[in-house]
């Protein structure tokens, strides 16, 4: 948790909050693709990208 902390920290400062909901956005999909990898709905996610 301290590395999500840190970045969002590093957006701040940097005046860049503009991307975290880039970065939250692409986690969730790479989470989703990740957790749909050996199920039955794998084929119908793929086919969304």
């Amino acid at each position: 948790m301290s590395f999500v902390a840190e970045l969002f920290t590093f957006f701040k400062q940097r005046k860049k909050l503009w991307l975290a909901p880039i970065v939250v956005i692409m986690l969730l999909l790479g989470g989703l693709l990740i957790l749909a990898q050996g199920s039955v709905v794998a084929p119908f996610i793929y086919t969304l990208f």
